[in-house]
């Protein structure tokens, strides 16, 4: 797809700047397959409501055939939130399942049918027990059925990384002729390699009839890791919608995450010249919003939203970010939504990182002598403790101001 291009008369988006990137955000889907992470319909409405806000193209709501609960929460998304296309998933075999899509996304401002079936040898001889030919009919047949009941119609093949490509370029040809206005090719079960992912939807671009009509998804899932990696090699090949969830919650190891996502191509625009309408600064507010929810937070070192993403203990990383912050830091704490870095104090620590605390402490003044003693013990104390707090460093200063007004006191001999 050249610089250049569109996508023409999209049936939610229009003609489509070929530089500029769907996200789909499938967090309440997906997403919510993950153990133990199931939510509520006031959570999920919780969660779209924010979803919206931060400005995700697309919210996958639910798979309304699954349960009464699903159906419900993907109509209550598609009757209360605004500003998204609201997504509800289906069987491309499933006659019901397209139905109570359709039904559930009723009273949605702008809706989508999301259709799939599994595609690969794999999937179709051991899951499906069908013969190609037949996945083939179900194909036109679930598409067809779901542009009855919308013009925006998206169409996965399941395991399509695992696919031959001549069947899944067979299969891509049908979704489109039967309508399907978006096609994904997931990497469901996380066994792609970005190689792999790029050389996907170049093949496809160049040998799908009516390819260059549709919008091209990439869903990766991160089972060995790459899910990030994955899709952003999706989208050098082609792909200009991404799938993937706050956090990069997910059945098994999850999926591709959001925020890595999009602050990749905001800050290696270099790399990757393409804009998303997400508005990054509310980045961390949304991944909270989703650990308290679901408790389960993040882990510390997580990119983005990590409480260490940020943070700095090493006396070299700390002394250059003092001065000159771009020196450790790719990108602001400010443009995801944190408030400033953070220089965490403990034994790798170093004295300008400490000489910074002090200040900032309301001790800035201490001359070189009480610096430097205040130092040692402070370097005595946090090579006994993970980290030195606030209060542990204003009971050094104090510690060592009472023993200087004692000594100024004393006799002398």
């Amino acid at each position: 797809m050249s610089a250049t291009s569109h996508i023409i008369n999209h049936p939610s988006f229009g003609r489509l700047p070929a530089d500029r990137v769907i996200i789909f955000d499938t967090t309440l889907r997906d997403g919510e397959q993950s153990p133990g992470f199931s939510m509520n319909l006031a959570e999920k409405l919780r969660m779209a409501e924010a979803l919206a806000a931060l400005g995700v193209d697309v919210m996958e709501a639910g798979f309304p055939v699954a349960s009464r609960g699903d159906f419900d929460s993907v109509h209550q998304i598609a009757q209360h939130t605004k500003g998204a296309v609201i997504c509800a998933l289906a069987r491309s075999g499933g006659a019901k399942d397209i139905a109570a899509a359709g039904e559930a996304l009723a009273p949605a401002e702008r809706k989508r049918i999301h259709n799939f079936i599994s595609t690969s040898p794999l999937h179709m001889k051991y899951k499906l027990r069908m013969e190609p030919e037949t996945v083939l009919d179900l194909i036109t047949t679930g598409n067809t059925a779901a542009r009855n009941l919308t013009d925006d119609v998206e169409w996965s093949a399941e395991d399509g990384s695992r696919t031959e490509p001549d069947f899944l370029c067979r299969c891509v040809e049908a979704a489109i002729k039967a309508g399907a206005t978006t096609i994904n090719i997931p990497d469901t079960v996380g066994y792609a390699t970005p190689e792999d992912m790029e050389r996907i939807f170049s093949m496809l671009l160049a040998r799908v009839p009516g390819a260059d009509q549709v919008i091209f998804s990439a869903h990766n899932h991160n089972d060995l890791g790459l899910g990030v990696a994955n899709t952003l090699a999706s989208v050098r090949g082609g792909a200009r919608q991404i799938e993937c969830t706050i956090n990069g919650i997910g059945e098994r190891a999850g999926n591709a995450a959001l925020e890595e996502i999009v602050m990749a191509l905001r800050t290696r625009h270099d790399q990757y010249p393409f804009t998303t309408g997400i508005h990054t600064e509310s980045l961390l507010k949304v991944s909270r919003m989703l650990a308290t929810i679901t408790s389960f937070d993040v882990q510390p070192n997580k990119a983005i939203v990590g409480r260490n993403a940020f943070a700095h203990e090493s006396g070299i990383h700390q002394d250059g970010v003092l001065k000159n912050a771009a020196t450790y830091e790719i990108m602001t704490p400010e443009s995801v939504g944190w408030t400033r870095s953070s220089l965490i104090m403990g034994k790798h620590s170093g004295r300008a990182a400490f000489r910074d605390k002090l200040k900032a402490l309301g001790y800035g003044d201490l001359d070189d002598a009480k610096l430097n003693d205040a130092f040692a013990r402070f370097k005595d104390l946090a090579d006994k403790k993970k980290a030195v707090y606030d209060e542990d460093i204003v009971a050094l200063v104090m510690m060592k101001c009472a023993i200087t007004s004692i000594s100024g006191l004393a006799p002398s001999a």
